[in-house]
This record gives structure tokens, C-alpha cells and sequence, in this order.
């Protein structure tokens, strides 16, 4: 006999005892079958706490595992951790502020032994959220970057690279970040809109009489600037070879304003004739723009600016020790004491800040070590031109294509203690965080201990879970992870595997605020998707979320969507109630074949039809990845086809004055649709589908309903 369902969905009462269920059952483990699927989550950092972003991206991905493994597919979710090496290095120092202490003060050992403590104590909370999501990782296989053997493949990798000469010790221009004390690659950076000023400045020309000397007429050449505090480091001026205003200045000289230095007026095509003045000064040692100029000009490079922020002695006596924003109040002031400053201007532009703790970048000239990139890019293209990975929207391609082409060479160091150290010598340096997760695909499977055999750093005999599951199916994120993290993976995959690392990256729309704007903690913006479980249930916002996840990369978030969501599940609970109050005996899963028997009514074979076009709808939709447009499918095929038109009809078979064979019909149609909408629901609203289906009463019933055969 059915079990009763309560009056009232209550998703507090049940989510987190099915969640322990689903765990015990060791169904979220791969369990043997023909075909494979396997899914990458990408590792969470330590530091974080879940966000709706997290929550979105794994969502999608857990409706994609559920229902593969529905399918028969031998299924693998892999989850992990980062030990995100700046930002943990961030909260740690945050710590020891409020205990009135810094790094310095308890030395690099006791520094690591805090961070590894932080990691025991904190490093596991948001795995933890993730479950309140109801995510069917295989949490038995769970990695963490910091992992010995981690630590081992971390460093085979890099033995590889340097062994074929790709990995060296160069001085180039680089993102400095004073806050966190290091080196940041260009994807490090992000770039924040501010409202500043342009400031144009004097520089006197070096007028030469008849005769060759210096006469006291003095012309000038006008540029505009947002750092007049760098131009203590200019080494020329640069104006458009075709800019008809300075092209009979080309090869004059300039008197550098505050310290007297002789620089040369160039022509470069990189130079834009509408910015400014058309004439711009050149500081090769504080701009990545400015390196490129001076490197295609032979300019000499002057570092004015240390790492600490402040103004080095090459900046001047008058200058030197002094912070960059008072450097820049004090050049201004002096420029307009001697009558060089011409004017400001309102302006808006872009400035750099750190990826991680929003400083201000200075770029420097420092001596770092750099990954060779020319050969590594190859195979990353090369991967998604011949189709071995496939780039879902499709437009990402574009981008993706571009940016390997004028891809530099990576600078893999950094001047933090917590982390992989350079397996170098005399190094104090750690790895770039992104070095580590670039290996993740294959290293998280074991690599390079499950690798018995290799030829030129190809693991060619691989064993155990490195032979199982590399290289899996399907990874996702949102856009600005493509360059940093999936480009990575690829070309590792390529030199260390042979083989890509997964056939499909999908590029997941990003969320943000109802006005369209990015979600921001520090302004109140942020979204808490733990709140959201707690107020409406994690089935309700998983499928908000899925209602609005379309073919747009961008999502406005609108707690109505979560709300619906909330319905639909009410919806569910309250016609599966309806249905089982008709004292049903025990019913076999295979309602499909008693019912091709039975003398149907029209209206029986319209829900059925229905029934078989929205499996078809779900599917195709499913493999597009249009997440919304499958759970607006069932949305509409169960409240409105099932329980407005059909229920409502079969409410007369279900009479006591009605014949026994039209009743038990009409049961047993209500019942297979039911069933079957509950298996198609499943992936996308997990919790309470399971809780209705433990209470049908089903002859064959499985254990689960996460392992019930997924419809046909």
C-alpha cells in the first residue's frame, strides 16, 4: 500500500535525511556499465563560502550527471578543493592582523603551519554547502591541490617543462600587487571603471640655434596623462607616424620636466591621434603598453616605482620614499609652480586592481620565471579546431582562438609562502595557483602514479582511475574562467595525457543583480543561495536557477523564478497526494506495456502523447544545454497538460458509481504519468521527486529513485 504523503511540502524536514540517504547508498560512486560519463567540478577555493555563481554552475552540471546516470552511464562526478595560494594567504594574514602580528613576525614555518590550519579548520565548509544543493559528486574521490601526491605531480610537471628548456628565469615587465607582496599574470588582473582625470602637461622642446647651440626659445609638445607621477620615469614621447601635428617633431629631443633628462619625440602605430593630445609620454617600466613601445623602439627602461608602492631613488632625491598618490599630488603642484601644467579634464577610465584583494597593479620590471607558451598554445588550438573539445555557445571559440594567438609567455612565480614551491634551488618562490589546476583533469586521477609507462612525458600506459576516467566528458564555468583555468587544462592534457582532457566545455551565463549589474558583497548585492535553501528549499532554487539559465550569457536574477519554483514543487506534492488517496495497490514499474493493452480514451492518449513529446523536447534540449527551455517543458507539460487537463477529466473516472475497469484504467494512467514525470523531474528537482517516489507503492521499486531507468 502507499505510504501518506503529508498535508504540506516541507523541504527542511526531508532534504538533508535524503542527502545522508543518497550518500549511504554509494550510488553517487561510478558503477559499472558499457559507457562512461565523466564531469570535472572545478575545485573550489578554501577560503570560499558558496555563491549563487557556484550555486548555478553546479546545478546544471548535477542535472546533466543525474540524468546520464539515469541512463545506464557509468557516471563520475569528481570534486576537489584549491589550495588558492593568494587568497588564502589573504585570510591567514587577516587573522594574525587581529592578533596584532603579520607574516614577518612568525617566520615562513609557522606561517605554512597556520595556513594548513586554516585548511583543516575552514577548507572543507563550502564541499559541506554544496550538499545542501544536493550535488551527486562521488565525494570518496575528492582531491585537494596541496595533496602529497598533488605535490608530487606538481612537481614532475614542472621537471618536464624544464627539462625541454620551456621553463627560465627572465626580466619583463609584470602586474605587481603591493598588497599581496607578488607577481600576477595578466589574467590575474581585473579591471574596475573609475572616475579619475587627465591630466595635460608641458614638455619643452630642445630648441637648437642656426649654429647648433641652445637658445632661450622654448616651444613644447602638450600630453595627456591619468599618472603624472610615472612621467619621472618617461624615456620618450610617442605621437602616430601620421598625425599631421607632430611629424615634423619625429626625432626631436624634449627636456623631461623636474629631472632634466633628454628624451627623444618617437613615431609608433600603436599610438591612438584621438586620445589626449595625440602625443603620449612613455614610461617603459610602468606600463605593459609602454614595454611593448620601447621594446619595438629600443627605449631604456627607468623603475621609479618599488615594490612596496613607493617611489624608488631613480625617481629623484625629492621624490624618493614617498607613497605613489603623494608623488602624484607633488608633481602636479611643481608642474604648475613652473607653469607647465596646462589643464585637467573629468575622465573615465579603467584601472587594474589584484584579482584577489582589489589593490591597485603596478606593473614592474621584475625577475621572474616564465612558462614558454608558443609550442603549448599550439596544442590547445589545435584541440578545438579538430573538434577533440567542443566549446559550448559556440561564439567563445572566437575569443578563445584570439587570445592564444597573442598569447605571452606565462609567468608561473610568485613571492607568496603558501603554496607549491619552485622545485628549484635557492627559490623562494611558489607556483602560480593556476599551475597547480592546470593539471587537475588527470592529476586528481592519480597521475603520474597511476602512469606505468612513459614516452617524451606521455603517460601511455595508464592504470586504475587514470585508465577508467581520463579523459572525461564535460567541464563547466563561467566565461572568465577559459582563459585562466579550461586553456590550461587543455595544453597539460595534450603534453602530459596525449589526449584532451574533456570533450566539452560549457560556458555558463553569468548572474547578476535584477538592474543587470555584477553582484558585489561590499555593496549588498550579493546573492546567498544558503539563504535561498533555507526560505524556499534547495529544489526550488535549483530550478529558478534552471528557468533562467537561456542561451543569454548574462542572467538577472529575480527571486520570482525561485518563488515559482517554490509552487511547482507544491504543485507536485499536492497532485501526487490526490493520486495516491485512490488506495492504490502495490503497481509494477512497467505500467508501459499493461497500458498499450488497455482500451484507452482519447483523452488517455493525449497525455500519453504529451507525455512522449515532452521526453523528446527534455532531451533535445538537455544536449543543447538550453537548461530553461527543458524546465519550462516539464513545467508546463505537468501543471498544465497533466494536472489542469488530464487530472482534472480523470476526477470523473474515479467515482465510485464508475465501472471498476475505467477506475483502475484511469489509476493506472495517472500513475505511469506520474512515475514517469517524477524520473524526468529527478535531475532537475531532486529531493522531493525522491521523497514522493520512496512512498509509491511500486511492486519492483528501487533502492533509488536516482538509479530508476531514465525515460525512453
Amino acid at each position: 500500500m502507499a505510504e501518506e504523503l503529508s498535508k504540506k511540502y516541507l523541504p527542511g524536514k526531508i532534504e538533508t535525511k535524503i542527502y545522508k540517504n543518497w550518500e549511504k547508498s554509494g550510488y553517487f560512486k561510478p558503477r559499472k556499465a558499457k559507457e562512461k560519463y565523466v564531469a570535472f567540478m572545478a575545485p573550489v577555493n578554501i577560503t570560499g563560502n558558496l555563491h549563487i555563481g557556484h550555486a548555478l554552475e553546479n546545478t546544471l552540471m548535477d542535472v546533466l550527471v543525474r540524468r546520464k546516470r539515469m541512463q545506464g552511464f557509468e557516471t563520475l562526478w569528481l570534486p576537489g578543493t584549491d589550495h588558492a595560494g593568494i587568497a588564502t594567504q589573504n585570510v591567514v594574514e587577516k587573522e594574525l592582523k587581529q592578533e596584532g602580528l603579520n607574516r614577518q613576525d612568525i617566520g615562513k614555518d609557522k606561517f605554512i603551519e597556520r595556513a594548513w590550519q586554516w585548511r583543516e579548520k575552514y577548507g572543507n565548509i563550502i564541499l559541506n554547502q554544496f550538499k545542501k544543493l544536493g550535488v551527486s559528486v562521488d565525494w570518496s574521490r575528492s582531491h585537494f591541490t596541496m595533496d602529497k601526491d598533488y605535490q608530487e605531480a606538481v612537481k614532475v610537471a614542472f621537471k618536464h617543462y624544464q627539462e625541454k628548456g620551456w621553463i627560465y628565469k627572465g626580466r619583463r615587465l609584470i602586474n605587481w600587487c603591493p598588497r599581496c607582496g607578488t607577481a600576477l599574470s595578466d589574467l590575474e588582473v581585473e579591471y574596475k571603471e573609475k572616475k579619475g582625470k587627465l591630466w595635460y602637461l608641458k614638455y619643452p622642446l630642445k630648441i637648437q640655434g642656426e649654429e647648433g647651440e641652445n637658445t632661450d626659445r622654448c616651444k613644447y609638445i602638450v600630453v595627456a596623462t591619468t599618472r603624472p607621477e610615472t612621467m619621472l620615469g618617461d624615456t620618450a614621447v610617442a605621437v602616430h607616424p601620421e598625425d599631421e601635428r607632430y611629424r615634423q617633431l619625429i626625432g626631436k629631443t624634449i627636456v623631461l620636466p623636474l629631472v632634466n633628462r633628454e628624451i627623444p619625440i618617437i613615431a609608433d602605430d600603436s599610438i591612438n591621434k584621438e586620445f589626449g593630445t595625440g602625443a603620449v609620454k612613455v614610461t617603459p617600466a610602468h606600463s605593459s603598453t609602454d614595454f611593448d613601445i620601447a621594446q619595438r623602439n629600443n627605449l631604456p627602461s627607468i623603475q621609479i616605482i618599488n615594490e612596496e608602492g613607493k617611489m624608488t631613488k631613480q625617481a629623484g632625491r625629492d621624490f624618493e620614499g614617498i607613497s605613489v598618490s603623494d608623488a602624484r599630488k607633488k608633481v602636479l603642484k611643481i608642474f604648475e609652480k613652473k607653469k607647465l601644467f596646462e589643464k585637467e579634464e573629468e575622465y573615465i577610465h579603467n584601472i587594474s586592481v589584484c584579482y584577489r584583494c582589489g589593490a591597485p597593479i603596478e606593473p614592474l620590471i621584475s625577475s621572474q620565471w616564465f612558462l614558454k607558451m608558443e609550442t603549448l598554445a599550439k596544442l590547445a588550438i589545435d584541440a578545438v579546431k579538430s573538434k577533440k573539445v567542443r566549446i559550448y555557445p559556440k561564439k567563445w571559440e572566437k575569443s578563445y582562438f584570439n587570445w592564444l594567438k597573442n598569447i605571452k609567455d606565462w609567468c608561473i612565480s610568485r613571492q607568496i609562502w603558501w603554496g607549491h614551491e619552485l622545485p628549484i634551488e635557492n627559490s623562494n618562490d611558489v607556483l602560480d595557483t593556476w599551475f597547480s589546476s592546470a593539471l587537475w583533469p588527470f592529476a586528481s586521477l592519480g597521475w603520474p602514479q597511476n602512469c606505468k609507462e612513459f614516452s617524451h612525458g606521455i603517460c601511455k600506459n595508464p592504470q586504475n582511475d587514470l585508465s577508467e576516467f581520463y579523459p572525461g566528458d564535460i567541464i563547466s564555468s563561467a566565461p572568465e574562467i577559459l582563459y585562466l583555468w579550461h586553456v590550461r587544462m587543455i595544453f597539460s592534457g595534450m603534453e602530459f595525457m596525449g589526449r584532451a582532457p574533456f570533450k566539452t566545455i560549457y560556458i555558463h551565463p553569468t548572474v547578476l543583480t535584477k538592474e543587470g549589474k555584477r553582484m558585489s558583497k561590499s555593496l549588498g548585492t550579493g546573492i546567498d543561495p544558503l539563504d535561498l535553501i533555507q526560505e524556499y528549499g534547495a529544489d526550488a532554487t535549483r530550478f529558478g536557477l534552471l528557468w533562467m539559465t537561456g542561451a543569454n550569457q548574462a542572467i538577472r536574477f529575480n527571486n520570482d523564478n525561485i518563488i515559482m519554483g517554490q509552487k511547482f514543487c507544491n504543485k507536485l506534492w499536492n497532485a501526487t497526494r490526490f493520486i495516491l488517496m485512490n488506495k492504490f495497490t502495490q503497481i509494477s514499474a512497467d505500467e508501459k506495456n499493461k497500458l498499450a493493452r488497455m482500451n484507452l480514451t482519447s483523452d488517455d492518449k493525449d497525455i500519453l502523447n504529451n507525455l512522449r513529446k515532452t521526453i523528446k523536447s527534455v532531451n533535445d534540449y538537455l544536449d543543447k544545454f538550453r537548461f530553461d527551455k527543458a524546465t519550462e517543458t516539464l513545467y508546463e507539460f505537468f501543471w498544465h497538460d497533466f494536472c489542469d487537463i488530464y487530472l482534472e477529466k480523470a476526477k470523473l473516472y474515479l467515482r465510485e458509481c464508475v465501472g471498476v475497469e475505467d477506475k483502475k484504467r484511469t489509476q493506472n494512467v495517472l500513475f505511469y504519468v506520474l512515475l514517469t514525470s517524477l524520473k524526468l523531474l529527478h535531475p532537475f528537482i531532486p529531493f522531493i521527486t525522491e521523497e514522493i517516489y520512496q512512498k509509491l507503492p511500486i511492486e519492483d521499486k528501487k533502492e533509488s529513485l536516482m538509479i530508476e531507468n531514465w525515460p525512453k
